[in-house]
């Protein structure tokens, strides 16, 4: 009976010995091969194979004493996808309790208002936290792959700042600009004003993107849109110089010149009545807004002041006193 005692006794000692040894390694600063430690862990990965990702990018842990911690702290099946920033000092209890409660680092990148495709494809490209799927591929392959039925991407994607996961794909991040727009596009096309002159949702985006690249002070937006609605009313041509440039594509210097304006493109609005083909940049939300419910007013033209805003005109001869006013100097 007392070698029996001993005997537990001593399993007793070993087994508090070995939780104290456990605990006291759970709360020991791990050994990462740079600090801060990135890794990412894949989505749908059991705890063996997220310890398996954490050792390869640089984590030293004890795989069997993480998987009792998680066990013991019933975190078996509670360890979260996505990308992670750890520093020296970091514990295994510290490291268990980010992976579960999911403190996943994020990358960020603000596209930005009135852009081409080719200007947001280049800070794509560039962005460090994402994985470039699209790299090599054509604007047509890209669209193709985002199951759009469009000749381009300019108009479609929805300018925001947009938060990802880190090592995230390129073309997931557009993805979501092109659904957020489509579904802003849906829903203020479903409250548009009555009796304005197009025919698709399309229409509307084409408009907008125009509104987008025209409008220099806020408070202009709505007349801006209001004199290009108003010109389509009347079947006027449009005469706005950011279609012009688009039609030029590489071949503008950033000067633009009456030859220019003279060169026929499926975008010259100087000479090819309607609407361009296709939007000509990406609009903002007030831009497309603008575009839906344009001011109440006559104007048929505009002309910048120089300060940002712009002058706005009935008539051409009020046009003309306008020009000659703000852009040549006249009283």
């Amino acid at each position: 009976m007392r070698l029996l005692i001993k005997v537990f006794s001593l399993i007793f000692l070993l087994a508090t010995a070995a939780v104290g040894g456990a605990w006291w390694w759970a709360n020991q600063p791990l050994s990462l091969r740079n600090s801060p430690l990135d890794f990412r862990i894949v989505a749908g990965s059991s705890l063996r194979s997220a310890i398996g990702q954490m050792q390869e990018a640089g984590v030293d842990v004890q795989p069997t004493l993480l998987a009792l911690l998680a066990r013991v702290n019933k975190a078996e099946t509670g360890i979260k996808a996505g990308s992670y920033s750890i520093n020296q000092g970091v514990t295994p209890l510290q490291l268990l309790e980010k992976l579960t409660q999911g403190q996943v680092t994020m990358g960020q990148m603000t596209l930005v208002e009135g852009w081409t495709f080719k200007q947001w494809r280049a800070k794509l490209d560039n962005h460090p936290d994402l994985i470039h799927e699209t790299r090599g591929l054509t604007e047509a392959e890209i669209i193709d792959r985002l199951g759009l039925q469009a000749a381009r991407l300019d108009g479609w994607l929805f300018s925001d700042t947009y938060l990802f996961d880190k090592q995230s794909s390129d073309l997931e991040l557009l993805a979501r600009a092109l659904r957020s727009m489509q579904g802003k596009v849906a829903s203020e096309w479903a409250g548009r004003a009555e009796g304005l002159p197009y025919k698709t949702p399309h229409d509307a985006l084409v408009m907008a993107s125009i509104v987008e690249k025209e409008t220099g002070r806020e408070a202009d937006r709505t007349l801006v849109a209001a004199v290009f609605v108003n010109r389509l009313r009347k079947g006027m041509l449009l005469q706005t110089d950011p279609t012009v440039i688009y039609g030029l594509g590489d071949a503008f210097d950033g000067n633009l010149r009456k030859r220019d304006l003279q060169t026929d493109t499926p975008y010259n609005t100087y000479k090819r009545p309607g609407l361009p083909p296709t939007p000509i940049a990406m609009p903002g939300l007030a831009s497309l807004r603008a575009a839906l419910h344009p001011a109440a007013s006559e104007a048929l033209y505009f002309v910048a002041r120089g300060d940002g805003s712009s002058e706005f005109s009935r008539t051409l001869d009020e046009h003309n006193r306008a020009v000659n006013k703000f852009q040549r100097g006249g009283k």
